[in-house]
């Protein structure tokens, strides 16, 4: 199974390197990465490890859309710069993947932190993924490519295109969720603040999933690097 890892930049220049070798160790078919607009010298750094660095408009969605598009192979891996597996994580999800019953899935999450509070928030995360079927980008998203563009892939949202994307994928597919994790960064929680990101993240959830334009949430949301 030939595995395509699509991973979306915006100004990473301090941690790309790292992160792209890691996900090389992978061995996966081809490494994607589609900067959007990056003003320092993420594409440069970039372009030494991956084997496609594509420009795209600002937003993940339209990112990762694009990264689709120029993809050859079987399988799509949408994963996030501060985010790592693995190798048996990775080997674990293609097995998973060779029966062609599953669409897609996502991994368990784990933030990479010794808090007692981020390590809880992890626990939370996995159970909100598996009991209410609410599953975000930070746990490494991977879905056929067949299914991606049957699906038309991401919608053009500012903000929630994981979760939606997710949600309508488990709507007319199978998924599985691994307990295999995927290492998150916790830049965010500790430069926002755990309680802070952790209340605004479910703020945001609970009224994108009532219906409040993601326009809107979007504001909420600070870019953190």
């Amino acid at each position: 199974m030939k595995v395509s890892i699509i991973v979306p930049t915006l100004n990473e220049a301090l941690i790309i390197e790292k992160s792209l070798a890691a996900i090389a160790c992978l061995n996966p078919h081809e490494i994607i990465v589609v900067d959007g607009g990056s003003n320092d010298i993420t594409t440069i750094l970039a372009s030494r490890l991956a084997t496609h660095v594509v420009k795209s408009a600002a937003g993940r969605a339209r990112q990762m859309n694009a990264g689709a598009k120029v993809a050859t192979g079987d399988l799509l891996l949408f994963m996030h710069i501060d985010s790592s597996l693995t190798p048996e994580s990775f080997q674990k999800m293609i097995e998973e993947m060779r029966p062609s019953e599953p669409a897609g899935g996502a991994f368990s999450l784990h933030i990479k932190s010794e808090k007692i509070s981020l390590r809880l928030i992890s626990i939370l995360a996995t159970w909100r993924s598996k009991y209410l079927n609410l599953v975000y980008g930070d746990q490494t998203i991977f879905v056929r490519a067949k299914i991606f563009q049957e699906l038309g892939g991401f919608a053009s949202l500012p903000i929630c295109e994981d979760l939606e994307f997710f949600r309508r994928l488990s709507r007319q597919c199978k998924v599985i969720l691994l307990k295999e994790k995927t290492y998150t960064s916790s830049r965010r929680w500790l430069t926002e603040g755990i309680f802070f990101t952790t209340l605004r993240n479910i703020t945001i959830t609970t009224l994108f999933l009532l219906g409040f334009p993601p326009q809107f949430l979007n504001k909420w949301y600070m870019v953190v690097r």
